[in-house]
């Protein structure tokens, strides 16, 4: 056992001579919340699928819980779980009906009664899955995730889809499991779920990991040139406190409408991958 859940070196994958994985190299803490970000056609989802087991690689290293997910055996797959965009439809099931079945699949599950609490469907328990709304549905999912009780659970654009305060709600899940020690890798498009959840983001393009950091620090944006802005004006500025020092002398105590910004995630992300 050590503090790694996933360690990867010089990952390539290649299909019919385009390269979408090109030497990547990555490690994944125990307990933490890692999100892999990047446009469409990067490498993610070859990446994760190679991580779980589902897609073979060309050269590289890869070790997720201590095993070759290309060797992995049943008890391997016991200690991980899965949420992809869509489980599959069970219409006629109820709630209790489904997440009963998956459980028969693992040799350590957890108490159905349980898991449905933990993502919050008690209520739906006895509902045939047909009349859950997207967000119940996606509840669902992560709890056929986690019936196993994994250490490790990949979750793949787990809100796609969600209104606003459905995704809240749903990041509320994430967030207890995550406070239970479970090992998280979250692929997803939305920057603001990536700074909300993640402990460390890593961003992936043509094939490259090129950076990883806790979304606050990522691309150097906690140390960035802020801009105070004021009801008077604005002002560029490295050091901020002073501006914002003087400026509360200047007019008194209270500055109107005071504001002091810099790069946010989506910023530093968008440079990193050439966007606009």
């Amino acid at each position: 056992m050590t503090d790694v859940a996933i360690n990867v070196t010089g990952l390539r994958k290649t299909y019919g001579g385009k390269e979408a994985v090109a030497g990547l190299d990555l490690s994944v803490r125990r307990g933490e919340v890692f999100a892999l970000l990047g446009p469409n056609g990067a490498g993610k989802t070859t990446t994760v699928e190679i991580l779980e087991g589902f897609r073979k690689r060309d050269a590289g290293g890869v070790e997720v819980l201590g095993i070759d997910p290309a060797h992995g055996g049943r008890d391997w797959r016991q200690r991980i779980g899965i949420v992809l965009q869509g489980t599959g439809e069970f219409d006629e099931l109820t709630v209790g009906e489904v997440v009963r079945h998956f459980a028969r699949f693992y040799a350590k599950a957890a108490d159905p009664t349980e898991v449905i609490g933990r993502v919050g469907l008690t209520e739906k328990a006895n509902a045939r899955t047909h009349t859950l709304s997207g967000g119940q549905k996606r509840r669902l999912d992560v709890a056929l995730g986690i019936v196993n009780q994994p250490e490790l659970l990949f979750l793949d654009e787990p809100t796609t889809g969600f209104d606003p305060a459905a995704r809240r709600e749903f990041w509320e899940v994430i967030r207890q499991l995550a406070s239970t020690g479970t090992t998280i890798v979250l692929t997803t498009h939305y920057l603001e779920e990536a700074e909300e959840l993640a402990d460390r983001v890593g961003v992936i393009n043509q094939g490259k990991l090129i950076e990883v950091g806790p979304p606050e620090s990522l691309g150097g944006r906690n140390m960035a040139t802020a801009r105070v802005s004021w009801a008077g004006g604005s002002e560029e500025t490295d050091k901020p406190t002073a501006v914002v020092q003087r400026l509360a002398a200047q007019y008194g105590g209270e500055v109107p409408e005071l504001a002091v910004t810099r790069p946010t995630l989506e910023d530093v992300y968008l440079k990193m991958i050439g966007g606009k």
